[in-house]
């Protein structure tokens, strides 16, 4: 029991960040209609961005987590000029869009490949030993990472439900034309979809930098718990992807758990190679019952 609970803790960490980038998909895909295959490799990028801030340019490191987020978000902005503006101009199809955010993906990940190498990397942090609590051992790094999430959820919570901007985004996603006929700007919507959902899910990486290393393709392992995580809480609503990748995360987590009291029947515990096939296994069995998710897909 306290190896499941220390499994559970460390899912929490995990769905945290999952749930910081899910939010992030499931806003672009709801107001923009884009299924966007490059947001993990942005997550990625928002991470090596703040490595190198605080390993080269020797920044604190909450400042390179700033720098990481603000760089990564003036990224997607270029790429929404100079790529998904003209795509969206000439009427492109969603199955077109989604190609080119694979190749978007592929361009962005071996740049990062080029640039810091294939090799692990990792943040320079102080080391802290771990807090024992009731038994368990957390480390200081995954509370961070848990009660940030939890502060910017909020924030999003708060900007999506008592701002102007936030009511102008449930509009355009509810119907982006009747949305214009009443006097939004629709483009500052979508610039600030890209701001919020860039940011977030920069951030995103950024966390997941302070309890793992940094791989080159660790956003591409993530993109699929993301969408399944969006898929999960229902398409298109950011608090459902929030409980979807929490759900996904904590699952992962404790299903590939094996207790060292099971002896000779740990042979066949789940291998922790199988995580990602717990989350997609968890998505389908609630889609059979629920097939819009588990909640109603909508801002």
């Amino acid at each position: 029991m306290l190896e499941i609970l220390q499994s559970s803790i460390d899912g929490i960490a995990v769905g945290s960040i999952i749930a910081l980038a899910a939010v992030g998909l499931t806003l672009t895909y709801g107001i923009l209609r884009l299924a966007n295959f490059a947001h993990g490799d942005i997550l990625t990028l928002g991470a090596y961005l703040a490595f190198f801030a605080n390993t080269v340019m020797k920044i604190d490191i909450w400042l390179s987590i700033l720098f990481g987020c603000l760089v990564a978000i003036a990224f997607v902005l270029v790429c929404e000029k100079i790529l998904w503006s003209p795509l969206r101009a000439r009427r492109v199809t969603p199955t077109t869009m989604m190609i080119v955010s694979i190749g978007l993906a592929l361009v962005v990940r071996n740049a990062v490949v080029l640039i810091w190498g294939a090799s692990p990397q990792k943040y320079n942090l102080p080391t802290f030993p771990a807090i024992n609590l009731w038994g368990m051992l957390i480390t200081r790094n995954r509370i961070v990472v848990i009660v940030a999430a939890i502060a910017v959820i909020a924030g999003l919570y708060y900007l999506l439900q008592n701002t102007k901007i936030g009511r102008a985004m449930r509009a355009v996603a509810d119907n982006p034309e009747l949305a214009r006929v009443t006097g939004i700007n629709v483009d500052a919507v979508i610039l600030w979809t890209w701001v919020i959902a860039g940011g977030l899910t920069a951030l995103g990486g950024t966390m997941y930098g302070l309890i793992t290393n940094l791989r080159p393709n660790m956003g591409w392992f993530l993109v699929l718990p993301m969408f399944a995580s969006v898929i999960l809480g229902g398409i298109g609503n950011p608090y459902g992807a929030i409980a979807g990748a929490l759900i996904i995360g904590i699952a992962q987590e404790v299903a590939t758990t094996c207790p060292a009291s099971l002896g000779e029947l740990s042979k066949y515990c789940i291998g922790t190679d199988y995580k990602l096939g717990v989350g997609l296994l968890i998505m389908i069995l609630v889609l059979l019952f629920k097939p819009q998710g588990l909640f109603k897909g909508t801002m």
